[in-house]
C-alpha cells in the first residue's frame, strides 16, 4: 500500500510539474548588443560580436537569470542557449564576444562583464530579479565566469558590485591564467602561471556562492580538475564558506557540460529560493 501511495504520489507531482511548465510562456531575441551605441560607433567587429541572445519567460515575475559564456578557448565558440536550461522557469542569457587573435584575451573579459552589466541594468525591465542573477559558462566560458565574478574591477567599471552576483558555476574553467593568455605572452601551455588574469590570483571570502563542475580528473585537460580543486581548496582557505567542487566521474573535457547542466540548474533553483526567502 505505501508503495502504492508513493508512486500515486509521484506521479501526481510529475504530471503538476509538467502542466505548470506549460503554463509559463517563453520568448527569444536575439542580437541584442550590450554596448551602447557610441561605444560600437565605427568597430564592425564589436557590432558583430558584442551582442546576446536573449530567452525569458513572458508571464512570470522574479524568475532568475543565468548569464551563459560559451567555451571555444577564447579564440572560437558561438553564444548558445543550452536546449536543457529551456522551459524551467529561468531566463538564459547566451553572450557573445570577441575573440583572440582579433583582440587580446582582456576585452574578452570586459565584453563578459559588460554583457553581465547588461543583464542587471536591464532584467526588471522584462520582470526578472536582479538579485537572481546567475553566471555560468563552459571551458574558456568557465574561465569567464571566475574572473567577472572574483575580479571585482571588471564589474565595478559599470558600476556593479560583482558581489551581487547569486551564483557562479563555472564548467571545467581554467583556475590558472588561460592558456590563450599565455600563448599571446609567448609562454608554452604546458607552464601554468597565475598572476593577476588567473582567478586564482582573486580569491575572497566575500564572493558569490561557487560551485565549481569539472570532469573526470584523469580525462580531462591539462589539469583542469586539479587546478579547480586547488580554487575550492584556497577560496575556503580565504575564508569563503559557499564554495563546493564536483568532479563527473566518466565525462572527458567535452562531454562533462552535458550532466553539468542538470547541476547548474539545480543550484540556481536552490539559491533562488534560499535567497527569495531572506
Amino acid at each position: 500500500m505505501k508503495l502504492r501511495i508513493a508512486i500515486v504520489f509521484t506521479l501526481t507531482l510529475l504530471i503538476t510539474s509538467v502542466f505548470a511548465q506549460e503554463k509559463i510562456k517563453y520568448k527569444t531575441e536575439t542580437s541584442i548588443p550590450y554596448y551602447s551605441k557610441d561605444i560600437m560607433k565605427d568597430d564592425k567587429y564589436k557590432q558583430e560580436m558584442c551582442v546576446v541572445d536573449f530567452y525569458y519567460p513572458t508571464n512570470i515575475e522574479d524568475f532568475p537569470t543565468i548569464v551563459w559564456f560559451h567555451g571555444g578557448g577564447l579564440t572560437g565558440g558561438k553564444r548558445e542557449i543550452p536546449e536543457y536550461l529551456k522551459n524551467n522557469g529561468v531566463a538564459v542569457v547566451g553572450v557573445e564576444y570577441r575573440l583572440s587573435p582579433n583582440v587580446k584575451s582582456l576585452e574578452c573579459i570586459k565584453d563578459a562583464a559588460a554583457a553581465t552589466s547588461w543583464v542587471f541594468k536591464n532584467i526588471e525591465k522584462y520582470g526578472g530579479n536582479t538579485s537572481l542573477v546567475f553566471v555560468s559558462g563552459m571551458s574558456a566560458g568557465g574561465y569567464l565566469t571566475y574572473m567577472v565574478g572574483l575580479d571585482k574591477k571588471y564589474l565595478a567599471a559599470h558600476d556593479i558590485d560583482a558581489n551581487n552576483i547569486a551564483g557562479l558555476i563555472p564548467f571545467s574553467g581554467h583556475a590558472i591564467t588561460h592558456f590563450t593568455v599565455r600563448k599571446e605572452r609567448g609562454i608554452p601551455g604546458e607552464q601554468p602561471i597565475v598572476d593577476e588574469m588567473a582567478p586564482l590570483f582573486h580569491v575572497r571570502a566575500d564572493a558569490p556562492p561557487l560551485l565549481i563542475i569539472t570532469g573526470d580528473r584523469e580525462l580531462e585537460m591539462l589539469g583542469r580538475y586539479e587546478e579547480n580543486a586547488y580554487m575550492m581548496r584556497m577560496m575556503k582557505v580565504a575564508g569563503h564558506k559557499r564554495v563546493r567542487i564536483y568532479e563527473l566521474d566518466g565525462s572527458n573535457h567535452g562531454q562533462m557540460m552535458y550532466p553539468a547542466l542538470p547541476l547548474l540548474l539545480r543550484e540556481v533553483k536552490s539559491l533562488s529560493e534560499e535567497i527569495v526567502l531572506e
